[in-house]
């Protein structure tokens, strides 16, 4: 089969969902037979300095002609010509969610992030995509033509499903994404605020991606006097994770934008109803029968659909079993793994 090799930005054990999407790939394609190289383009993307920009052009070029190269979107969508003409591999840009709507950005940098975006994107023989929603802004946004993009939904680990619910009293809420302003946690933070006549518990989970966010949610916790409901519980591993849902009454996470939104599916899987946003793709992932989806940044309603589960016990039982449906109808990684080993095989 043919030799592929795998190009991301800083740490490949970041726990992201972007991350987690690279990793599970490379695996399930090394299960398929494929050999995977992992080449590491440096930290400071998507934001590099020079130096991280010319290594990077120089690994990439030693890629040898006869193996596939997928480079991860958040670096890819910042490398210039000069680093991607010269590349011998044919190249798959592997686009997450585009860097220019990443939120809090300012103009200047988010029209900037767009032309390098678009410029990159003209480089690649083939653009992968992790939903049909992403694929039809990269089309629009981006003029990639529709025949050179491949959708390849991530795939669901089926621990999620094997989870047994024993919801907490009082009733919890756990949130997972990380502390950047585009999980909307300050939305989720508002919205709880509201809910004081209520009993519950919120776990909030994530790295400190963005400093600025980082540091101004425990102020916002502190001033709504929610210490004693809001546990800020850093990043943690999947099985405490599992621990969580298992737990909770319901999963919320207020995102400004979703690529595709994986937790929401492990959410699903495990029996949560969910209280989330139409951002993005989180409408294909969320259906009607899992839960209330909400306009990004609506406090008010987030705040309503909270109130509405957490106090409506026939209401919980049937978006759990509707979560449950969802949950079970997602594909594994095999499947994700077959459409792009067939994309890969098919490169010129």
């Amino acid at each position: 089969m043919r030799p592929v090799a795998f190009a991301y930005p800083g740490d490949l054990d970041t726990p992201t969902g972007g991350y987690r999407y690279d990793r599970a790939l490379i695996g399930a394609l090394e299960a398929l037979g494929h050999r995977v190289e992992r080449i590491a383009l440096g930290a400071g993307f998507p934001f590099p300095s020079e130096g991280e920009l010319s290594d990077a052009a120089a690994r990439l070029a030693a890629v040898p002609v006869e193996a596939a190269l997928i480079v991860d979107g958040l670096a890819y969508g910042v490398l210039p010509p000069s680093a991607l003409i010269p590349v011998a591999a044919p190249i798959v840009a592997l686009v997450h969610h585009p860097l220019a709507l990443e939120t809090g950005l300012d103009a200047a940098t988010a029209a900037h992030l767009a032309v390098t975006e678009r410029t990159a994107l003209a480089c690649a023989r083939a653009v992968l995509v992790t939903s049909p929603a992403t694929a039809r802004t990269v089309a629009a946004e981006f003029a990639v033509p529709p025949e050179r993009l491949t959708v390849a939904l991530p795939g669901l680990e089926r621990r999620w499903t094997r989870l047994a619910r024993r919801p907490a009293d009082p009733p919890r809420i756990v949130s997972v994404g990380s502390l950047s302003p585009r999980k909307g946690h300050d939305v989720l933070i508002a919205a709880l605020a509201t809910l004081s006549d209520l009993d519950f518990r919120c776990d909030i989970v994530g790295g400190p991606a963005d400093p600025a966010t980082a540091a101004a949610l425990p102020a916002q916790i502190a001033a709504h006097g929610l210490d004693a409901r809001i546990a800020l519980r850093g990043a943690l591993p999947a099985d405490t994770i599992a621990d969580l849902f298992e737990a909770a009454s319901v999963f919320a996470l207020a995102t400004r934008y979703e690529g595709f939104g994986m937790v929401f599916a492990e959410a699903m899987a495990a029996g949560l109803p969910i209280v989330g946003t139409t951002g993005g793709a989180v409408p294909e992932v969320v259906p009607p029968e899992a839960g209330f989806l909400v306009a990004p940044d609506d406090a008010d309603a987030l705040a309503a659909a909270l109130r509405s589960i957490l106090t409506d016990a026939p209401l919980r039982a049937r978006l759990t079993q509707g979560a449950r449906a969802a949950g079970a109808a997602f594909g594994d990684w095999d499947a994700a793994a077959a459409i792009v080993s067939q994309l890969v095989e098919t490169l010129p």
